[in-house]
């Protein structure tokens, strides 16, 4: 509910009589829309006049609990180079205010809004603005999920006046009558919304606010490809999502951002839909695969994945290639990894390019000239039994959608591109990025950790001919886990097998310098029979919300055996292959695979035992991939990190206290 009627016509009288006193030179429409901002100020919010000046600025700026918002008043946006110079004003502005933790209110937090005159507007495309009519203008202040909380409001209004020039700080009193109308500032409106604004995910400060590093990583202008690289928890995510909009603003076209991991994408939508909604469909958030198969449908090459089939097609192809494969190394599941991230991951194509000296970077095993030839006749009889039903896996709709882009190029190109977790793409993942995005100033953006690799395999990005030399970020502080989270989580010797800027140095976790202090880390270790009662106990004392919690495990199968636990317990769960990020009360449950990109308030992991029987380099490779699994799990966590292990043997895990 909103003020009552004879509250209103105060404020509106109030408002009326300010705006005349400090801006008499107002046309009719500015008064009358910036009367019902101004009564809006009795409240959270503070609206700050332009009092002279260029034309090419925004007529107010209004701060308060949903953001910063540029206000322009016309029936139509201004065109180039007016536009060009107003969003330039009104992001620059506010440069130097900051948030008393070092951080600084970065230009792409800016909202556009473009109010028209009158009861409706038909415009469509209107650039970096939000249109509304002057019917819709309260939807401004409609509280959904806000940006800032009351303190962080208070704090820009009073740097204001030392950064805005030519504007006018104006805000009606209201007198106690006033704040006991209708709904209006009731206390406890007040206090769900400070309850709302607390349970947000942290993302929501940093709508607003970035650190001075991620802020010039936000407006550097790059001639070529750029890559922002860094430990877990550095920001990476946050400091590409405001520079899509930055970006965006400055071009015309689409806008991509793409993941190998399926689950991000909805997840990144929503983030970026609160920080730039003005964008709508114009920017696509889509899983790289997925984009794929409906660029291939749109070329009328549809194309459709059988998992069943694929796995049948590698088992008969194993069957005949075991007796030579298996005294090199016995799992399957090593072969399984070699087709797919060494022979059709790099896009090789013949047995001489196999046989290349350093074409296995992150593969411990060495082969022989002998043994690649081996491999080859096993990756060839699985190529005949694909091709025999018909079949495609995943590399091979990669390897059409390349071909398919190198022979006809996209017809709309994309004004820029984010790729993000690229270190868990193939190269020839990435070759089809390139090809898809360009290589031209400001389009193409990778984002990654190759630490955080969770699937075996390396490269460079050179080798996708991708240039980045010379335009590499890193980012250095964790801001997402607590220091004794950050703590647990530097115990994994996660080695790096994706040269991330070609030759430049890359920052480990070990090094992150902590943001934040204190939180919780405990481990334990028992039986698998011991683990129900454990488990169930660390979620029943948990302080955090369920919603915001998450348990993680390494295999599909150790999340079977789980979930069995938390269903017969009545445990309310959300698998993580579902998870969009929306607010809800469930446990959210998956694999790491599925965990990455993501945070939580609480995470739970629980280890179980490895396979018997590993020895030798497989062995030492499976163990440092795990090992950047587990760091991985630990950084999902921002407050609470409790970590299980399901072991046998005391000596088992030699991480955990």
């Amino acid at each position: 509910m909103g003020l009552g009627k004879h509250a209103k016509r105060v404020l509106q009288q109030r408002a009326s009589a300010l705006l005349k006193e400090n801006v008499p030179r107002l046309d009719a429409d500015r008064r009358r829309i910036l009367t019902a901002l101004l009564v809006e100020t009795a409240g959270r919010w503070r609206l700050f006049v332009r009092a002279g000046g260029p034309d090419a600025r925004a007529d107010a700026f209004l701060l308060g609990p949903e953001g910063l918002f540029a206000v322009t008043i016309a029936a139509r946006p201004p065109q180039p180079p007016g536009l060009h110079a107003l969003v330039r004003h009104a992001e620059e502005s506010w440069a130097g205010v900051r948030d008393g933790r070092g951080r600084e209110l970065t230009g792409s937090a800016v909202h556009f809004v473009l109010l028209t005159p009158g009861p409706r507007s038909t415009l469509r495309d209107a650039g970096p603005f939000r249109v509304l009519a002057e019917p819709e203008l309260p939807t401004l202040f409609k509280r959904t999920a806000p940006h800032l909380d009351r303190r962080q409001v208070e704090t820009i209004g009073a740097q204001a006046g030392r950064v805005l020039d030519g504007y006018v700080p104006l805000r009606v009193e209201a007198t106690a009558h006033d704040e006991t109308a209708e709904g209006f500032l009731d206390a406890g409106s007040l206090v769900s919304a400070e309850v709302a604004a607390a349970q947000l995910r942290p993302f929501d400060s940093w709508l607003t606010f970035l650190h001075p590093h991620q802020r010039a990583i936000v407006t550097r202008d790059y001639r070529g490809p750029a890559r922002i690289s860094g430990p877990a928890g550095t920001g990476k995510t946050v400091v590409a999502l405001h520079r899509l909009r930055h970006v965006g603003r400055r071009t015309a076209g689409p806008l991509l951002f793409t993941t190998f991991v399926r689950t991000l994408p909805p997840v990144h939508e929503a983030a970026f839909r609160r920080l730039a909604p003005e964008f709508g469909d114009r920017a696509e958030f889509v899983h790289l695969h997925a984009w794929v198969r409906r660029f291939l449908t749109a070329r009328g090459r549809p194309v459709e994945v059988d998992p069943r089939g694929v796995r049948t097609a590698f088992g008969r192809a194993w069957s005949r290639h075991r007796a030579v494969l298996e005294p090199i190394e016995r799992h399957d599941e090593y072969w399984r990894t070699e087709l797919d991230r060494v022979i059709k991951g790099r896009g090789f194509t013949t047995l001489e390019e196999y046989r290349r000296p350093a074409v296995r970077r992150g593969r411990e095993l060495r082969l022989g000239h002998d043994q690649k030839a081996a491999v080859w006749q096993f990756y060839e009889t699985y190529q005949y039994m694909l091709a025999e039903r018909g079949l495609h896996d995943y590399n091979d709709v990669i390897d059409l959608a390349l071909a398919e882009l190198r022979r006809q190029p996209l017809e709309t190109r994309y004004a820029a591109v984010v790729v993000d977790e690229v270190q868990d793409i193939t190269l020839n993942g990435l070759r089809l990025i390139k090809e898809l995005a360009g290589t031209g100033p400001n389009q193409l953006l990778l984002v990654g950790d190759g630490q955080q690799q969770v699937y075996p395999g390396g490269w460079r990005l050179s080798d996708a001919g991708i240039p980045v030399l010379g335009r590499g970020e890193v980012l250095r502080v964790n801001y997402r886990n607590r220091t004794e989270v950050l703590a647990f989580a530097q115990r994994f010797d996660a080695r790096n097998e994706v040269d991330d800027l070609d030759g430049a140095p890359a920052i480990a976790l070990k090094n992150a310098e902590a943001g934040n202090t204190g939180g919780t880390a405990v481990s334990w270790r028992g039986t698998e029979a011991e683990l129900a009662a454990e488990l169930l106990r660390r979620i029943g004392e948990l302080t955090a919300p369920l919603g915001q919690t998450a348990l993680i495990l390494f295999q599909r199968q150790d999340v079977v055996r789980c979930r069995r636990i938390l269903r017969e317990a009545g445990v309310p769960v959300l698998s993580l292959d579902d998870y969009s990020g929306a607010p809800d009360d469930h446990l959210k449950v998956g694999t790491v695979h599925r965990a990455k990109g993501l945070d939580f308030q609480a995470v739970l992991v629980v280890e179980f035992p490895a396979r018997p029987g590993e020895s030798g380099a497989a062995a030492d490779e499976a163990t440092e991939l795990r090992d950047r699994q587990r760091l991985v799990a630990a950084t999902r966590a921002r407050d609470f990190l409790w970590w299980g292990v399901v072991e046998e043997r005391a000596d088992t895990f030699g991480a955990a206290e």
